[in-house]
């Protein structure tokens, strides 16, 4: 049967493309090839860069009561195909269908904040600041943004941190969709234009490799950046981007820590670590690959870890029973069992093994089980770099302050956890942590969309992170406005150098 070629999508257009390079989609839990993306031209991602340039203005100068009932009316539609896009994002990716369904619903969550914008993109005013004159201060869209998008959630990440805040706040957007998993967010758009009803050319979505994508980072249309992916990436993005005049945001790799102490609820705690190291095969950035235990409940954590990682049921992501499924491809496959065996290389003890895991009919997909290394010292690069992966590193301390050193040597600052029953270390911990989102007893502290997204460190380069009142700014700059009308006795007076806003008494 031959397999399905997708087209890449401009001035809400879909087009062929005239690339000679295709992508492969494949389903994650058979290892089939289920559809394949063009890698788009240079000619042709800089046609969606001009589709969207020519939108704007008429975008953008749209109300923004307009624009908040048009989101309204979105939401709502992306609730209604909920079942649908989990169902694709799953097969695509290898999430299981619970975090499929999350990965939608966190693009719904965005969706809804943008709906307050109206409110959000109030400026400040005042009257008569000097005799006569007022001023007023506006947010205002930038212009063209471009949105690169990483392979591990396919609708939170265009469809939740970049468009609902992008095109609200009235700026229009190409999105550069992961080539490995471009079919979720390629239906979404489908339904932004079918039945969100949106005007031609707010989004656009090309499929492209890095060297087209550089495009991106010099055409001058392109006001903004904002990236997620490896940090050796984002900081190239960060830097050509910025050389450049434009504003960006990127975020890049983790290497989340946990640290577990003693008088921690010891049980809660391995429920909720079990839930962030092993939850969509450890391929996000707010995992917990390493936990870093106290020396006195080190055997206890490590046993009762084992114990229930053996029993999470691994299989097809689209199966309801399966509580880890897939990752994304064969070569990431290779990528992590790599990384396992380098772990064993530098001294780390292999409690379990998920190199080796087969699930009965699926024989071809691409599963790596429970994998948990102990002993990990400081300088070994399985505790220290991102495996993006479900494998867990143990690393074992005396107390809270060894614990916390080896935390924030890391390079990485996302998120860090504590585990622990005390006020007063949990209390220290928020205060001295590193990490830009932090949980107390909280395996996965990403906030609401109401909040930024954080990150600190080799995590983040930029001034704005996503979401919040933080995606607001990056998305609009401010406009300050001085009024003065002139009358009787002001109307023939000669202009002062500082046209009468200086004024002293």
């Amino acid at each position: 049967m031959a397999v399905e070629r997708k087209k890449y999508c401009v001035n809400g257009e879909w087009l062929e493309s005239k690339t000679d390079k295709w992508n492969p989609v494949t389903d994650s839990s058979t290892g089939e090839i289920i559809a394949e993306v063009p890698c788009c031209t240079k000619e042709e991602v800089e046609s969606a860069i001009a589709a969207a340039y020519e939108a704007f203005p008429a975008w953008s100068q749209k109300s923004l009561s307009a624009r908040t009932q048009m989101m309204f009316k979105w939401r709502n539609v992306l609730l209604a195909h909920i079942d649908e896009l989990t169902v694709l994002c799953a097969k695509e990716l290898g999430k299981n269908l619970d975090e499929a369904r999350g990965d939608v619903l966190k693009a719904i969550e965005p969706t809804e904040h943008a709906c307050s914008l109206p409110t959000l993109m109030q400026g400040d005013a005042s009257l008569q600041v000097t005799t006569g004159f007022d001023t007023a201060t506006y947010r205002v869209p930038l212009g063209v943004v471009a949105g690169i998008v990483p392979f591990n959630f396919p609708a939170m990440i265009p469809w939740g941190w970049m468009v609902p805040l992008a095109i609200a706040t009235g700026n229009t957007i190409v999105l550069k969709a992961a080539s490995q998993t471009p079919l979720t967010s390629m239906r979404i758009l489908e339904l932004f234009y079918e039945e969100g009803g949106f005007p031609k050319g707010v989004v656009n979505l090309v499929t492209c490799s890095r060297h087209e994508a550089e495009i991106f980072l010099t055409d001058p249309r392109v006001k903004a950046v904002t990236f997620v992916g490896t940090t050796g990436v984002g900081k190239h993005i960060y830097s050509v981007a910025s050389a450049n005049g434009k504003r960006v945001q990127a975020q890049c790799e983790a290497k989340n820590h946990a640290l577990v102490l003693e008088d921690a609820d010891l049980e809660s705690a391995t429920n909720a670590i079990i839930n962030s190291t092993y939850g969509c095969a450890g391929m996000r950035c707010m995992a917990l690959p390493v936990i870093v235990v106290q020396e006195s409940i080190a055997d206890q954590f490590v046993a009762m870890l084992k114990e229930k990682a053996m029993k999470l049921k691994v299989g097809c992501a689209y199966d309801p029973e399966t509580k880890l499924g897939p990752v994304v491809s064969a070569a990431h496959k290779k990528s992590v069992c790599d990384w396992i065996q380098k772990g064993i290389d530098e001294g780390a003890e292999l409690v379990l093994d998920g190199r080796d895991i087969v699930v009965p009919g699926y024989e071809n997909g691409f599963f790596v089980g429970p994998t948990i290394l102990d002993h990990v010292k400081p300088g070994m690069s399985v505790g220290d770099r991102e495996i993006f992966g479900p494998v867990t590193v143990i690393k074992r301390v005396k107390d809270f302050d060894e614990g916390l050193a080896i935390m924030n040597a890391n390079p990485f600052a996302n998120g860090s956890v504590i585990f622990t029953q005390s006020g007063f270390y949990a209390r220290k911990f928020e205060f001295l942590t590193d990490g830009g989102m932090v949980g107390i007893n909280v395996g996965i502290p990403v906030p609401t969309a109401y909040f930024p997204f954080s990150g600190n460190k080799d995590s983040f380069f930029g001034d704005l992170h996503v979401l919040g009142k933080d995606g607001v700014r990056f998305y609009t700059r401010a406009k300050t406005v001085t009024k003065h009308w002139y009358d009787e006795t002001s109307r023939h007076k000669n202009v002062s150098t500082w046209e009468g806003t200086v004024e002293r008494v």
